[in-house]
């Protein structure tokens, strides 16, 4: 008797020196991807608005936006055809590892970002940021010769370092990358190394002072029966908004390869739209990343129409080889929505837009905690039930598919897709 609980003592003991070893092994690996990564996404950031500040200051830059797009497929062509396929390609290398990611994909995808939005296109940052954080991790992982396993976690290190330090919300960064590759799962054994190296990251890129976005719900209205059927009312629009927007730019990859077989014709062909559309409505509001209409919806009721031009305009830039993110562009729908949507619903509009803002980013990426915690560390707790109910909703209403081609399905939203598809689980191996 005596020898088994000696056993069991040192069992334990030896269990909380490996938990030990495994918390300083990835607080040091860690370390290094957040600073990277931090600090790339800072250079980014003061990259992306000295380029939206020139623009906006010499709008005749706009007329070499298709220049701009022949460029950045060349590069792309030229130098890693590999890197073209962004975020899709770090989310089927953490579902079967095969090759390593490109380290060129950190600086291709910096510059075509900012090349971007310096000449007028429509598009995000997050993407860009996901993808130079997941590279720079690969090729830690290189360095130190990872184990497979290892590997897939510090790519997921990588993601929630470059979606922290990018948008200063690092309990959203931990969850939304173990949540964004599998659809209904969360994969737990990285939560430890995502969270230290989203919180790092995010540290080391607010030392460079590159100016996070700031928005606020200043009015919150007590929780009722009534209050609740609107804020569920609200995310099922948000849901299919989504739903629009995820479905609109695979339609644009198709249209523009299968109508415009030529891949440098086809950002002459999208810029041409941009810019026509721009001649005819004589306002940039809706290229770029839209930050002032983002803040400005928060106050003032933004028309119904907004949300739509945003979908078509960055579906158009997307879809034809410009690069960057979609997150921000679904700020911007999910925020102009829901500020329209306050002429309807009995809400107010900051708290209608602060819904949108993240919830139809949830519908889109299918990744509904994440989302719920970005609106509490972007917005206050004391909006956290609005926020929630708004998020889950419009992931439920979002379909199964999404923004990223590469996400799986973990567990189905619903029982309906299950009787109607035959699937129901595909698990995380």
């Amino acid at each position: 008797m005596f020898t088994q609980i000696e056993k069991l003592k040192s069992l334990a003991f030896l269990d909380k020196l490996l938990m030990f070893k495994f918390l300083l092994k990835w607080l040091f690996i860690c370390s290094i991807i957040g600073v990277l990564s931090g600090t790339a996404s800072a250079w980014f950031l003061i990259a992306l608005n000295w380029a939206t500040n020139l623009r906006e200051q010499q709008l005749w830059i706009i007329g070499f936006l298709p220049l701009a797009g022949v460029w950045i497929v060349f590069l792309y062509e030229k130098l890693s055809k590999d890197a073209a396929r962004g975020n899709n390609l770090i989310l089927e290398e953490i579902h079967q590892p095969k090759k390593k990611i490109p380290l060129l994909m950190a600086p291709l995808i910096f510059f075509s970002t900012v090349t971007t939005h310096l000449f007028g296109g429509s598009a995000g940052r997050e993407g860009s940021a996901v993808q130079m954080g997941a590279a720079l991790a690969d090729e830690v992982s290189r360095w130190l010769k990872l184990h497979k396993r290892d590997r897939r976690i510090l790519l997921m290190c990588g993601i929630s370092a470059g979606f922290a330090s990018l948008f200063g919300t690092p309990l959203a960064a931990t969850i939304f990358a173990l949540e964004v590759f599998l659809v209904g799962n969360l994969v737990y054994e990285a939560i430890l190394p995502s969270l230290f190296a989203a919180i790092i990251a995010h540290w080391v890129c607010n030392l460079w002072e590159p100016g996070h976005s700031h928005y606020a719900i200043a009015h919150t209205p007590p929780i009722d029966a009534i209050n609740i059927l609107m804020a569920i009312l609200a995310g099922i629009i948000f849901g299919l908004a989504g739903r629009l927007f995820a479905n609109t730019n695979h339609l644009s990859h198709a249209l523009f390869k299968q109508y415009v077989p030529h891949i440098y014709l086809r950002p002459i062909v999208a810029a041409a739209m941009v810019i026509c559309f721009l001649l005819i409505w004589g306002d940039t509001k809706f290229i770029g990343l839209g930050l002032n209409t983002i803040e400005n919806a928060f106050h003032i009721q933004q028309p119904y129409y907004s949300f739509i031009i945003k979908i078509v305009l960055t579906a158009i830039t997307l879809g034809a080889g410009f690069k960057g993110g979609e997150v921000t562009p679904l700020f911007f729908i999910g925020a102009t929505l829901g500020s329209a949507l306050s002429g309807i619903l009995p809400l107010p509009i900051d708290l209608l837009s602060g819904m949108g803002f993240v919830a139809v980013f949830t519908a889109a990426a299918n990744t509904p905690i994440a989302c719920i915690l970005m609106g509490i560390e972007l917005f206050g707790a004391s909006s956290a039930i609005y926020i929630a109910i708004s998020c889950v909703v419009a992931y439920l209403f979002s379909g199964h598919n999404g923004i990223y081609s590469s996400q799986k399905i973990g567990y189905a939203k619903h029982p309906f897709w299950i009787r109607h598809t035959g699937k129901y689980l595909n698990m995380f191996n």
